[in-house]
């Protein structure tokens, strides 16, 4: 059994973020509990796989395992899980692809932690089959759309608050993660607002969760919720960036419900502008926010923290921020938080990561900032990147380093050269949990982490035309599965 933060890899990766963060340093603690027992299965969907609108299939920017029908036999355990893409291929801008939602047959034979996986199957070992796609429409029943919201606010109407509105009229959508509920409805967040949408089991908005105005981008003194990903022969905002909120792109990127399941937590991908997040060097410290879920059509604020995100030095020596991707809940006060470097990995030609960790995170001494001066944007709570000295922020601790060489050679894969198919890509951002069924462990689990190939493929096909990624890009949807210790999990 490989005990947590015992391993070599951890140890070393540990030491490097020690050396080169001694801010993250200062806020890391050892927290008894989740155990890693390493990697335990492998599986791919092809990067050409079409959906049943004969569109290319969008992978994994959310995950949510349907707990409910997984079941374990003889033969291995089988189940379903809901897979989100975000909004479509757009490496030339953003179109008007249809948000949409996939369910992923699995069948899963895992493979003994510390063992190698029989010759010839060494990424087999999950099962994915694409079984169904529904298509999320907003709350009049009309489409919605990938495409950037440049100018566009859809006015405040009865409970749901502004919108992102693209300019063919639809609401914009850049869905990020997925939490679904037993009644089959589900909690969405997007990049855009950055809002939390709540969705029926058949697609149909019902309601929206604005954040705090320390969230919301501004431009020119109004909420504008472009991303700066104009869509065919439209133009950039105006200015390019927001003045204060979400940083382009950096949303409400992870987001899962508490086991009990009376609270939400959702995390921004990086600070907000106002706190750094104007810069790569210093949009270390995000928010984490915490919501009462116990009306689920109104969703109300109960806490937020500060969490710093893990800083290292690239190739080049820079400083870097790794972006916050996904989330899983274990209580109301920790969650495993996935971050990750940009830039590198198959299907670009920055070919080896520096950051592709899964942390613990722990808001149990932190300062609850819910209601107060910070969640206004004129108060940062970390200007250029520095916490203000009333706030305690979030403790973190490395957990699962997804680039150790050695566990990613047992299934043969790897991180950087060659930039082959076995190489990992660069965009790691779902996470769910799911049990052993096992009642011999009864607090061991499976954590299947999934990435978000970008719709990178040369046999493309979407809104209505066909496309090729550039340089030849072939990225499969990954599923890469652990077998970890959760003490406690199943009994809140």
């Amino acid at each position: 059994m490989k005990h947590l933060y015992r391993t070599a890899s951890l140890g070393v990766a540990l030491a490097l973020f020690t050396a080169l963060t001694p801010a993250l340093a200062d806020s890391t603690t050892a927290v008894a509990g989740p155990v890693n027992k390493g990697l335990v299965g492998v599986g791919r969907i092809p990067a050409a796989q079409r959906d049943k609108f004969g569109e290319t299939f969008g992978s994994g920017s959310g995950m949510s395992i349907d707990t409910s029908g997984w079941t374990h036999e003889a033969a291995g355990y089988k189940g379903s899980l809901w897979l989100l893409p975000d909004r479509g291929y757009n490496v030339v801008g953003t179109t008007d692809y249809r948000p949409r939602l996939n369910t992923i047959g699995i069948e899963f034979t895992p493979v003994a932690p510390g063992a190698a996986p029989a010759a010839g199957q060494r990424q087999t070992g999950v099962k994915a089959t694409l079984a169904d796609t529904m298509l999320l429409t907003d709350d009049k029943g009309a489409d919605a759309t990938g495409l950037d919201p440049l100018n566009g606010v859809r006015a405040a109407s009865g409970d749901m608050p502004i919108l992102p509105q693209a300019d063919n009229g639809k609401l914009a959508l850049d869905n990020e993660a997925i939490v679904r509920l037993p009644d089959g409805s589900m909690f969405i967040s997007d990049e855009y607002g950055p809002n939390i949408y709540r969705f029926s089991a058949d697609g149909h908005l019902l309601s929206a969760t604005q954040p705090p105005a320390a969230l919301v981008p501004m431009r020119q003194g109004t909420p504008n919720f472009a991303s700066d990903n104009p869509g065919p022969g439209a133009a950039e905002p105006d200015p390019k960036d927001p003045e204060t909120g979400r940083q382009n792109n950096q949303g409400l990127e992870g987001m899962a419900m508490t086991p009990d399941g009376k609270f939400l937590i959702a995390v921004l991908q990086s600070a907000p502008r106002q706190d750094g997040g104007d810069s790569p060097a210093t949009r270390q410290n995000t928010r984490a926010l915490v919501y009462d879920a116990s009306d689920l059509g109104h969703l109300k604020l109960a806490h937020e923290y500060v969490v710093p995100l893990p800083v290292f030095k690239d190739a080049k020596g820079k400083t870097k921020v790794a972006a916050q991707s996904e989330i899983v809940a274990l209580s109301d006060q920790t969650f495993l938080m996935l971050a990750r470097d940009s830039g590198n990995g198959q299907g670009l030609k920055g070919g080896t990561s520096l950051v592709r960790q899964i942390f613990v995170v722990d808001v149990s001494a932190a300062t609850d900032i819910a209601g107060g001066a910070f969640d206004a944007a004129d108060k940062p709570v970390a200007p250029k990147g520095v916490v203000d000295p009333s706030v305690t922020p979030a403790k973190l601790t490395p957990f699962i380093d997804i680039n150790d060489s050695a566990e990613l050679g047992r299934f043969g894969l790897h991180n950087g050269a060659p930039n082959d198919q076995d190489n990992l890509s660069e965009k790691w951002e779902a996470m769910s949990v799911v049990s052993v069924l096992d009642p011999k462990l009864p607090d061991d689990y499976f954590l299947f982490v999934a990435n978000d190939n970008d719709f990178l493929t040369q046999d493309g096909f979407q809104v209505g035309a066909p496309y090729k990624a550039e340089d030849g890009a072939n990225v499969d949807t990954m599923f890469l599965v652990y077998q970890v210790t959760l003490p406690g999990l199943a009994k809140k």
